[in-house]
Protein backbone atom coordinates (compact mmCIF):
# COMPACT_ATOMS: atom_id res chain seq x y z
CA UNK A 1 0.00 0.00 0.00
CA UNK A 2 0.94 3.83 -0.41
CA UNK A 3 0.91 6.16 2.16
CA UNK A 4 -0.46 9.74 2.45
CA UNK A 5 1.16 10.91 5.28
CA UNK A 6 -1.15 14.24 6.20
CA UNK A 7 0.87 16.69 4.59
CA UNK A 8 2.45 15.97 1.26
CA UNK A 9 1.35 16.87 -1.99
CA UNK A 10 1.91 12.91 -3.18
CA UNK A 11 1.61 9.62 -2.04
CA UNK A 12 4.80 7.58 -0.53
CA UNK A 13 6.40 4.63 -2.74
CA UNK A 14 5.06 0.99 -1.37
CA UNK A 15 5.08 0.72 2.54
CA UNK A 16 4.71 -1.68 5.41
CA UNK A 17 3.25 0.19 8.72
CA UNK A 18 3.73 -1.72 12.12
CA UNK A 19 1.45 -0.69 14.78
CA UNK A 20 2.27 -1.62 18.32
CA UNK A 21 -1.02 -0.83 21.11
CA UNK A 22 -1.89 2.87 19.95
CA UNK A 23 1.05 3.72 18.30
CA UNK A 24 2.61 3.66 14.64
CA UNK A 25 6.04 2.03 15.75
CA UNK A 26 7.47 1.66 11.98
CA UNK A 27 7.16 2.53 8.55
CA UNK A 28 9.46 0.93 5.89
CA UNK A 29 9.65 0.55 2.43
CA UNK A 30 11.23 -2.65 3.31
CA UNK A 31 9.25 -6.02 4.92
CA UNK A 32 9.14 -5.69 8.82
CA UNK A 33 10.13 -8.55 10.96
CA UNK A 34 7.19 -9.37 13.24
CA UNK A 35 8.31 -8.23 16.88
CA UNK A 36 8.88 -11.31 18.99
CA UNK A 37 5.95 -12.44 21.67
CA UNK A 38 3.44 -10.43 19.78
CA UNK A 39 0.08 -11.70 17.76
CA UNK A 40 -0.26 -9.88 14.83
CA UNK A 41 -3.16 -9.12 12.78
CA UNK A 42 -1.81 -8.73 9.00
CA UNK A 43 -3.98 -6.46 6.81
CA UNK A 44 -2.83 -6.71 3.04
CA UNK A 45 -2.83 -2.76 1.93
CA UNK A 46 -2.75 -4.49 -1.64
CA UNK A 47 -2.23 -0.95 -3.83
CA UNK A 48 -5.00 0.64 -0.99
CA UNK A 49 -3.88 4.15 0.18
CA UNK A 50 -3.18 4.77 4.21
CA UNK A 51 -3.77 7.86 5.85
CA UNK A 52 -4.81 9.39 8.84
CA UNK A 53 -8.30 9.66 10.64
CA UNK A 54 -10.25 12.39 9.48
CA UNK A 55 -10.67 15.55 12.07
CA UNK A 56 -14.11 17.54 11.84
CA UNK A 57 -13.11 20.69 13.49
CA UNK A 58 -16.74 22.43 14.27
CA UNK A 59 -19.05 19.75 15.32
CA UNK A 60 -21.92 18.95 17.36
CA UNK A 61 -22.50 16.00 18.14
CA UNK A 62 -25.52 16.21 20.51
CA UNK A 63 -27.49 18.02 17.70
CA UNK A 64 -26.48 16.87 14.24
CA UNK A 65 -29.27 14.04 13.80
CA UNK A 66 -32.10 15.60 15.60
CA UNK A 67 -34.18 18.52 14.55
CA UNK A 68 -34.42 22.09 16.68
CA UNK A 69 -37.77 21.23 18.02
CA UNK A 70 -36.48 17.38 19.12
CA UNK A 71 -33.44 19.29 21.01
CA UNK A 72 -35.48 21.67 22.36
CA UNK A 73 -38.65 19.94 24.03
CA UNK A 74 -36.75 16.73 24.94
CA UNK A 75 -35.56 15.17 27.95
CA UNK A 76 -31.74 14.74 27.77
CA UNK A 77 -31.68 10.75 27.84
CA UNK A 78 -32.84 10.84 24.41
CA UNK A 79 -30.89 13.07 23.14
CA UNK A 80 -27.79 11.29 24.50
CA UNK A 81 -29.06 8.01 22.72
CA UNK A 82 -29.31 9.87 19.40
CA UNK A 83 -26.00 11.45 19.83
CA UNK A 84 -24.06 8.26 20.82
CA UNK A 85 -25.47 6.58 17.75
CA UNK A 86 -24.37 9.93 15.86
CA UNK A 87 -21.05 9.25 17.11
CA UNK A 88 -20.77 5.69 15.95
CA UNK A 89 -22.02 7.25 12.52
CA UNK A 90 -19.37 9.28 12.35
CA UNK A 91 -16.22 7.04 13.31
CA UNK A 92 -17.58 4.41 10.76
CA UNK A 93 -17.39 7.18 8.26
CA UNK A 94 -13.46 7.88 8.96
CA UNK A 95 -13.88 10.89 11.43
CA UNK A 96 -11.63 9.44 14.46
CA UNK A 97 -11.24 12.81 16.38
CA UNK A 98 -14.15 15.94 16.57
CA UNK A 99 -13.77 19.34 17.74
CA UNK A 100 -17.05 19.62 19.44
CA UNK A 101 -17.92 23.58 19.93
CA UNK A 102 -20.68 23.21 21.92
CA UNK A 103 -22.87 21.09 23.93
CA UNK A 104 -24.08 18.84 26.15
CA UNK A 105 -21.14 16.42 25.34
CA UNK A 106 -18.96 15.78 28.59
CA UNK A 107 -21.07 12.28 28.97
CA UNK A 108 -20.82 10.58 25.59
CA UNK A 109 -17.30 11.46 25.56
CA UNK A 110 -16.54 9.65 28.78
CA UNK A 111 -18.04 7.07 27.30
CA UNK A 112 -16.37 6.68 24.78
CA UNK A 113 -13.39 7.34 25.77
CA UNK A 114 -13.95 4.57 28.52
CA UNK A 115 -14.77 2.12 25.51
CA UNK A 116 -18.82 1.79 26.49
CA UNK A 117 -19.62 2.89 23.19
CA UNK A 118 -17.58 3.80 19.75
CA UNK A 119 -16.69 6.77 18.55
CA UNK A 120 -14.59 9.79 17.46
CA UNK A 121 -12.00 11.86 19.82
CA UNK A 122 -14.10 14.53 21.39
CA UNK A 123 -12.52 17.76 21.93
CA UNK A 124 -15.45 19.04 23.89
CA UNK A 125 -16.55 23.30 24.43
CA UNK A 126 -19.01 22.14 26.58
CA UNK A 127 -22.10 24.75 26.69
CA UNK A 128 -21.69 27.59 24.12
CA UNK A 129 -21.49 31.07 26.38
CA UNK A 130 -24.16 33.75 24.89
CA UNK A 131 -25.23 37.16 25.80
CA UNK A 132 -28.60 37.40 26.37
CA UNK A 133 -30.90 37.64 22.92
CA UNK A 134 -27.66 36.35 21.32
CA UNK A 135 -27.26 33.36 19.21
CA UNK A 136 -26.73 30.56 22.14
CA UNK A 137 -30.25 32.60 23.10
CA UNK A 138 -33.14 29.69 22.49
CA UNK A 139 -35.61 30.73 25.12
CA UNK A 140 -39.15 31.11 24.29
CA UNK A 141 -40.14 34.98 24.36
CA UNK A 142 -42.75 34.51 27.47
CA UNK A 143 -39.57 33.52 29.08
CA UNK A 144 -38.59 37.22 28.82
CA UNK A 145 -37.65 39.18 31.08
CA UNK A 146 -35.58 36.11 32.87
CA UNK A 147 -36.13 35.89 36.76
CA UNK A 148 -32.83 36.58 38.34
CA UNK A 149 -30.75 33.52 38.54
CA UNK A 150 -33.84 31.59 36.74
CA UNK A 151 -31.88 28.66 34.57
CA UNK A 152 -33.72 28.27 30.85
CA UNK A 153 -33.90 24.27 29.61
CA UNK A 154 -30.87 24.48 27.43
CA UNK A 155 -28.96 26.43 30.47
CA UNK A 156 -30.04 23.27 32.85
CA UNK A 157 -28.92 20.49 30.65
CA UNK A 158 -25.63 22.40 29.62
CA UNK A 159 -26.17 23.45 26.16
CA UNK A 160 -25.87 26.94 26.58
CA UNK A 161 -25.04 29.49 29.25
CA UNK A 162 -26.55 32.84 29.14
CA UNK A 163 -24.10 35.41 30.52
CA UNK A 164 -24.35 39.33 30.57
CA UNK A 165 -21.48 40.95 31.79
CA UNK A 166 -17.10 40.10 32.34
CA UNK A 167 -17.95 38.29 36.01
CA UNK A 168 -20.40 36.23 34.38
CA UNK A 169 -18.62 35.26 31.31
CA UNK A 170 -15.29 34.57 33.81
CA UNK A 171 -17.93 32.68 35.91
CA UNK A 172 -19.65 30.45 32.89
CA UNK A 173 -15.98 29.87 31.33
CA UNK A 174 -14.46 28.62 34.12
CA UNK A 175 -17.32 26.03 35.13
CA UNK A 176 -17.00 24.72 31.59
CA UNK A 177 -13.38 23.92 32.19
CA UNK A 178 -14.16 22.52 35.37
CA UNK A 179 -16.44 20.15 33.83
CA UNK A 180 -13.30 18.95 31.34
CA UNK A 181 -14.23 21.68 28.37
CA UNK A 182 -10.99 21.95 26.13
CA UNK A 183 -11.71 25.31 24.36
CA UNK A 184 -14.02 27.53 25.58
CA UNK A 185 -16.78 28.60 22.78
CA UNK A 186 -18.38 32.12 22.90
CA UNK A 187 -20.65 33.49 20.51
CA UNK A 188 -19.83 36.73 19.22
CA UNK A 189 -22.37 37.83 16.62
CA UNK A 190 -25.78 36.44 14.92
CA UNK A 191 -26.58 32.94 13.56
CA UNK A 192 -28.94 31.66 11.51
CA UNK A 193 -30.28 29.31 13.85
CA UNK A 194 -31.26 31.65 16.64
CA UNK A 195 -34.66 33.50 16.48
CA UNK A 196 -33.79 36.93 17.86
CA UNK A 197 -30.92 38.00 16.35
CA UNK A 198 -29.71 39.33 13.00
CA UNK A 199 -26.51 38.05 11.20
CA UNK A 200 -25.29 41.46 11.05
CA UNK A 201 -25.37 42.40 15.31
CA UNK A 202 -22.17 41.86 17.10
CA UNK A 203 -22.87 40.37 20.26
CA UNK A 204 -20.47 41.15 23.82
CA UNK A 205 -18.37 43.50 24.40
CA UNK A 206 -14.61 43.21 24.51
CA UNK A 207 -13.96 42.90 27.82
CA UNK A 208 -17.05 40.30 28.09
CA UNK A 209 -14.75 38.14 25.67
CA UNK A 210 -11.92 39.74 27.36
CA UNK A 211 -13.07 37.83 30.52
CA UNK A 212 -13.32 34.60 29.01
CA UNK A 213 -10.03 34.42 26.69
CA UNK A 214 -8.53 35.55 30.42
CA UNK A 215 -10.12 32.28 31.98
CA UNK A 216 -9.27 29.63 29.13
CA UNK A 217 -5.52 31.36 29.08
CA UNK A 218 -5.29 30.70 32.67
CA UNK A 219 -5.77 26.92 31.98
CA UNK A 220 -3.41 26.59 29.33
CA UNK A 221 -6.33 26.68 26.70
CA UNK A 222 -7.90 29.17 24.68
CA UNK A 223 -11.51 30.42 23.43
CA UNK A 224 -12.99 29.89 19.73
CA UNK A 225 -15.82 32.76 19.01
CA UNK A 226 -19.08 31.93 16.17
CA UNK A 227 -18.76 35.27 14.31
CA UNK A 228 -19.22 36.01 10.96
CA UNK A 229 -18.78 39.94 10.03
CA UNK A 230 -15.94 42.05 10.25
CA UNK A 231 -16.88 44.07 13.48
CA UNK A 232 -17.83 41.01 15.44
CA UNK A 233 -14.34 39.37 14.44
CA UNK A 234 -12.35 42.46 14.82
CA UNK A 235 -13.71 42.73 18.57
CA UNK A 236 -13.46 39.06 18.92
CA UNK A 237 -9.77 39.70 17.92
CA UNK A 238 -9.13 42.43 20.27
CA UNK A 239 -10.26 40.35 23.18
CA UNK A 240 -7.04 37.85 22.51
CA UNK A 241 -9.32 34.77 21.02
CA UNK A 242 -7.46 32.16 18.94
CA UNK A 243 -10.41 30.62 16.62
CA UNK A 244 -12.85 32.51 14.52
CA UNK A 245 -15.35 30.36 13.75
CA UNK A 246 -17.49 30.93 10.14
CA UNK A 247 -16.39 33.96 8.99
CA UNK A 248 -18.21 34.18 5.80
CA UNK A 249 -19.33 37.72 5.35
CA UNK A 250 -15.63 39.28 6.26
CA UNK A 251 -14.03 41.96 4.54
CA UNK A 252 -10.36 41.93 2.87
CA UNK A 253 -8.90 44.12 5.63
CA UNK A 254 -10.15 41.56 8.20
CA UNK A 255 -8.84 38.78 6.57
CA UNK A 256 -5.79 40.49 6.15
CA UNK A 257 -5.85 41.04 10.29
CA UNK A 258 -6.27 37.91 10.67
CA UNK A 259 -2.87 36.24 8.88
CA UNK A 260 -1.41 39.49 10.93
CA UNK A 261 -2.16 38.00 13.96
CA UNK A 262 -1.58 34.24 13.33
CA UNK A 263 -4.66 33.21 14.05
CA UNK A 264 -6.99 29.85 13.22
CA UNK A 265 -10.28 30.91 10.85
CA UNK A 266 -12.34 27.55 11.12
CA UNK A 267 -14.70 27.67 7.93
CA UNK A 268 -16.68 25.33 6.62
CA UNK A 269 -17.67 24.90 3.05
CA UNK A 270 -21.82 26.24 3.48
CA UNK A 271 -23.30 26.21 0.02
CA UNK A 272 -26.78 25.67 -0.38
CA UNK A 273 -26.95 22.04 -2.03
CA UNK A 274 -29.12 20.27 0.59
CA UNK A 275 -32.55 20.69 1.71
CA UNK A 276 -32.35 22.97 4.72
CA UNK A 277 -34.00 22.80 7.80
CA UNK A 278 -35.50 26.37 7.59
CA UNK A 279 -38.90 26.88 5.73
CA UNK A 280 -38.58 28.83 2.33
CA UNK A 281 -38.75 32.55 2.93
CA UNK A 282 -38.45 32.17 6.96
CA UNK A 283 -36.15 34.54 8.97
CA UNK A 284 -33.98 31.47 8.96
CA UNK A 285 -34.12 30.92 5.95
CA UNK A 286 -33.40 34.12 4.38
CA UNK A 287 -30.39 34.27 7.17
CA UNK A 288 -29.04 31.07 5.93
CA UNK A 289 -28.60 32.05 2.09
CA UNK A 290 -26.87 35.78 3.28
CA UNK A 291 -23.98 33.57 4.80
CA UNK A 292 -24.19 30.79 2.25
CA UNK A 293 -23.34 34.06 -0.32
CA UNK A 294 -20.25 34.87 1.76
CA UNK A 295 -18.26 31.43 1.39
CA UNK A 296 -16.69 31.23 -2.00
CA UNK A 297 -15.04 35.07 -1.28
CA UNK A 298 -14.15 33.80 2.29
CA UNK A 299 -12.23 30.60 0.75
CA UNK A 300 -10.66 32.95 -1.52
CA UNK A 301 -9.57 35.26 0.99
CA UNK A 302 -8.46 32.60 2.93
CA UNK A 303 -6.28 31.31 0.28
CA UNK A 304 -5.12 35.21 -0.99
CA UNK A 305 -3.71 36.03 2.43
CA UNK A 306 -2.66 32.39 3.43
CA UNK A 307 -4.54 32.34 6.64
CA UNK A 308 -4.02 29.25 9.07
CA UNK A 309 -7.33 27.72 7.81
CA UNK A 310 -9.14 24.25 9.80
CA UNK A 311 -12.15 22.35 8.04
CA UNK A 312 -15.68 21.64 9.76
CA UNK A 313 -19.14 20.63 8.96
CA UNK A 314 -20.92 22.42 11.68
CA UNK A 315 -23.76 20.16 10.62
CA UNK A 316 -27.11 20.17 12.67
CA UNK A 317 -30.72 19.13 12.60
CA UNK A 318 -30.45 17.12 10.00
CA UNK A 319 -29.76 13.00 10.01
CA UNK A 320 -29.30 12.93 5.83
CA UNK A 321 -27.29 15.68 6.26
CA UNK A 322 -25.03 14.35 8.18
CA UNK A 323 -24.48 11.34 6.43
CA UNK A 324 -23.03 13.28 4.27
CA UNK A 325 -19.67 14.61 6.56
CA UNK A 326 -17.33 12.99 3.66
CA UNK A 327 -19.32 14.33 0.68
CA UNK A 328 -18.34 18.15 2.27
CA UNK A 329 -14.90 17.34 2.45
CA UNK A 330 -14.95 16.56 -0.88
CA UNK A 331 -16.38 19.35 -2.12
CA UNK A 332 -13.71 21.47 -0.91
CA UNK A 333 -12.20 20.68 -4.51
CA UNK A 334 -14.47 23.73 -5.33
CA UNK A 335 -11.64 25.96 -3.74
CA UNK A 336 -8.51 23.54 -3.20
CA UNK A 337 -6.50 20.48 -4.54
CA UNK A 338 -7.41 17.06 -2.87
CA UNK A 339 -4.22 17.14 -1.13
CA UNK A 340 -4.80 20.95 0.17
CA UNK A 341 -8.15 19.77 1.61
CA UNK A 342 -7.07 16.41 2.85
CA UNK A 343 -4.45 17.92 5.00
CA UNK A 344 -6.71 20.68 6.12
CA UNK A 345 -8.67 17.45 7.78
CA UNK A 346 -6.29 16.05 9.17
CA UNK A 347 -2.47 17.56 9.73
CA UNK A 348 -3.64 21.05 9.55
CA UNK A 349 -7.01 19.84 11.71
CA UNK A 350 -5.09 18.08 14.32
CA UNK A 351 -2.78 21.28 14.84
CA UNK A 352 -5.52 23.12 16.01
CA UNK A 353 -6.77 20.42 18.44
CA UNK A 354 -3.05 20.54 19.56
CA UNK A 355 -3.64 24.59 20.81
CA UNK A 356 -5.77 23.32 23.41
CA UNK A 357 -2.31 22.47 25.05
CA UNK A 358 -2.41 21.23 28.64
CA UNK A 359 -6.18 20.74 28.45
CA UNK A 360 -6.31 18.59 25.39
CA UNK A 361 -7.58 15.04 26.64
CA UNK A 362 -5.83 12.64 24.69
CA UNK A 363 -1.80 12.75 24.45
CA UNK A 364 -0.05 12.08 21.10
CA UNK A 365 0.60 13.18 17.53
CA UNK A 366 -2.51 12.88 15.02
CA UNK A 367 -3.22 13.84 11.64
CA UNK A 368 -0.64 12.23 10.45
CA UNK A 369 1.47 8.85 9.55
CA UNK A 370 4.42 8.83 11.26
CA UNK A 371 6.65 6.67 13.57
CA UNK A 372 5.57 7.56 17.38
CA UNK A 373 2.34 8.91 16.28
CA UNK A 374 -1.67 7.73 17.66
CA UNK A 375 -2.42 4.73 15.21
CA UNK A 376 -5.78 6.48 13.69
CA UNK A 377 -5.65 5.36 10.29
CA UNK A 378 -8.09 4.42 7.23
CA UNK A 379 -7.13 1.99 4.45
CA UNK A 380 -9.05 3.85 1.61
CA UNK A 381 -10.00 1.79 -1.87
CA UNK A 382 -8.18 4.07 -4.44
CA UNK A 383 -6.39 6.91 -4.19
CA UNK A 384 -8.26 9.99 -2.30
CA UNK A 385 -5.25 12.84 -4.20
CA UNK A 386 -6.43 11.74 -7.06
CA UNK A 387 -10.20 11.26 -6.56
CA UNK A 388 -11.45 13.29 -3.69
CA UNK A 389 -15.03 11.80 -3.98
CA UNK A 390 -13.81 8.70 -2.15
CA UNK A 391 -14.06 10.22 1.06
CA UNK A 392 -18.24 10.89 -0.12
CA UNK A 393 -18.68 7.23 0.26
CA UNK A 394 -17.26 5.42 3.64
CA UNK A 395 -19.00 2.33 3.41
CA UNK A 396 -17.70 1.16 0.11
CA UNK A 397 -14.62 2.92 0.07
CA UNK A 398 -12.71 3.19 3.64
CA UNK A 399 -11.72 -0.95 3.92
CA UNK A 400 -10.02 -0.44 7.65
CA UNK A 401 -11.14 1.99 10.36
CA UNK A 402 -8.78 2.06 13.00
CA UNK A 403 -8.67 4.45 16.33
CA UNK A 404 -6.12 4.55 18.79
CA UNK A 405 -4.73 1.39 17.33
CA UNK A 406 -8.20 -0.69 17.55
CA UNK A 407 -9.37 -1.66 14.45
CA UNK A 408 -13.52 -0.74 14.01
CA UNK A 409 -13.99 -1.70 10.45
CA UNK A 410 -11.97 -4.23 8.39
CA UNK A 411 -13.78 -5.39 5.15
CA UNK A 412 -10.77 -7.44 4.12
CA UNK A 413 -11.63 -9.98 6.14
CA UNK A 414 -15.30 -11.98 5.95
CA UNK A 415 -17.41 -11.61 8.07
CA UNK A 416 -16.43 -8.20 9.23
CA UNK A 417 -15.74 -8.93 12.71
CA UNK A 418 -17.34 -7.13 15.33
CA UNK A 419 -16.39 -3.23 16.15
CA UNK A 420 -12.92 -3.92 18.63
CA UNK A 421 -13.04 -1.21 21.40
CA UNK A 422 -11.13 -1.09 24.90
CA UNK A 423 -12.75 -3.09 27.61
CA UNK A 424 -15.03 -0.50 29.85
CA UNK A 425 -13.43 -1.08 33.21
CA UNK A 426 -9.87 -0.82 31.68
CA UNK A 427 -9.56 1.71 28.91
CA UNK A 428 -5.82 1.23 28.47
CA UNK A 429 -5.71 -2.50 27.87
CA UNK A 430 -4.82 -3.66 24.55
Amino acid sequence: MRVFDGTAEQLTEPMQVLVVGNRIVQLSAEPIPPPAELELTRIQGAGRTLMPGLIDAHTHVMYATLSQQAILTSDLGFLNVAATKAAADMLMRGFTSIRDLGGPVFGLKRGIDLGLVPGPRIWPAGAFISQSGGHGDFRLPTELPAAPDAFSFSERVGAAVIADSPDAVRKRAREQLALGASQIKLMAGGGVASSYDPLDVTQYTVPELRAAVEAAENWGTYVAVHAYTPRAVRQAIEAGVASIEHGQLLDEATVRLIAEQDLWWSLQPFIDDQPSPYAEGSMNRRKQLAMYAGTDRAYWLAKQFGVKTAWGTDILFNAENAKRQGAKLAAMTRWYTPAEALRMATADNAELLALSGPRSPYEGKLGVVEEGALADLLLVDGNPLEDLSLVADPASNFLVIMKDGWIYKNSLTSPDPPPASPRADSPESR
